[in-house]
């Protein structure tokens, strides 16, 4: 463009010179007049003094207004009925924004509660009795919106079912009567045991923390709306509720505790868990299942004699249950992130209250 304006020959007119360069003839001609002071410098529309503006003096009174006591938690909107009522006008909502977003006051002016921060629950269980998990699901009975209420509280290590419950309602007694006569029944001592919950009322309630903190047991808590933190109880849920004869709906309480007991005690003495290594949730609770894994195995070398050319891995070995069960543990790359690794991964758990049960049924508490 420098070039047209400065060497362009008087003989070329200017239309033909900006076809060869490409240029917008309207484009060359403003740089002209600007070139020759004949048009005013350009200025921002922000720049320039509005004649319809508010003065200094009325910006100041209407922030003074939105700072007054009566005035001062409340958005522009109501201030500027309010003062309509009061037969005044200051000026438009829009323009109490305005000021207002120039000292950055322009958001919500009532106190607010801050965001709420919740550790992630990190449990680790290397034995029975270590950490328990439970929750409450729903049964609906063949009367449409009328539902029963099963607790259900299950040992994290071995998946066995220490205790549950089937009752008309949902509240925290009910759940303190479930943990006092579980926590009795297996010989729980002080200082022992961590149960692991959502937050339910029947979870949160303060007579049910509080008779946890007399028995000196350890409460952990879900993220609000994260179903993963429990994630052992939802299973144990799924695992029951799609069980071929679960009826759907129960004809009543009592329809409804005959099978769970059936279920509960097909689920912890002949249920072979795929999380337990094919083991029942009693044999690892109980410790039997080391003596179940010599007989497996002696099966397994006995067909590998017979027929060593189908084991072309090698002869095959029995796999064990996990050493430990873990809700929520750090993956590799977290653990070497410095940041999450000068962290406390999992609670202290003690493992010395540990009292080994007898084999036995579970039983339910009457509700």
């Amino acid at each position: 463009m420098n070039t047209i304006i400065e060497q362009r020959p008087d003989r070329v007119p200017m239309t033909i010179a900006c076809q060869m360069f490409e240029l917008n003839r309207s484009s060359v001609y403003a740089r002209l007049k600007r070139a020759k002071n004949e048009t005013p410098p350009r200025r921002s529309r922000k720049a320039s003094v509005q004649p319809r503006a508010l003065s200094e003096q009325e910006n100041t009174h209407v922030i003074e207004t939105l700072h007054s006591a009566p005035y001062r938690d409340q958005p522009p909107a109501e201030v500027y009925q309010r003062l309509l009522e009061d037969d005044k006008y200051l000026c438009s909502v829009s323009t109490m924004h305005r000021l207002l977003g120039k000292m950055g006051e322009n958001g919500e002016r009532r106190p607010q509660r801050p965001a709420q921060h919740h550790a992630i629950p990190r449990l680790l269980a290397t034995s029975p009795n270590e950490v328990w998990t439970w929750d409450i699901t729903k049964l609906p009975l063949i009367r449409r919106g009328v539902y029963l209420s099963l607790y259900v509280v299950l040992d994290l290590f071995s998946r066995f079912v220490v205790a549950w419950m089937l009752s008309t309602k949902e509240n925290s007694a009910l759940s303190t009567q479930l943990m006092n006569e579980a926590t009795t029944r297996y010989g729980i001592t002080k200082g022992q045991l961590t149960v692991h919950q959502d937050r339910g009322s029947p979870m949160i309630a303060h007579g049910y923390l509080e008779n946890m903190k007399e028995l000196d047991i350890t409460c952990s808590h879900s993220r609000p709306r994260v179903s993963n933190d429990n994630s052992f109880s939802e299973s144990q849920f799924k695992t029951q509720k799609y069980q071929p004869d679960y009826p759907g709906r129960f004809n009543s309480l009592s329809h409804a505790r005959q099978w769970c007991e059936d279920y509960f005690d097909w689920y912890n003495f002949k249920h072979h868990h795929s999380g337990l290594a094919g083991f029942t949730p009693e044999q690892v609770f109980t410790g039997r299942f080391p003596e179940v894994a010599k007989i497996k195995q002696l099966a397994l070398d006995a067909r590998f004699e017979k027929n060593p050319e189908r084991f072309v891995k090698g002869p095959p070995r029995v796999k064990l249950p996990a050493e430990f069960v873990a809700i929520n543990p750090l993956t590799s790359e977290q653990a070497t992130n410095s940041a999450e690794s000068d962290r406390v991964n999992f609670p202290t758990l003690t493992a010395a209250g540990y009292v080994r049960c007898e084999t036995k049924k579970v039983k339910q508490v009457v509700a």
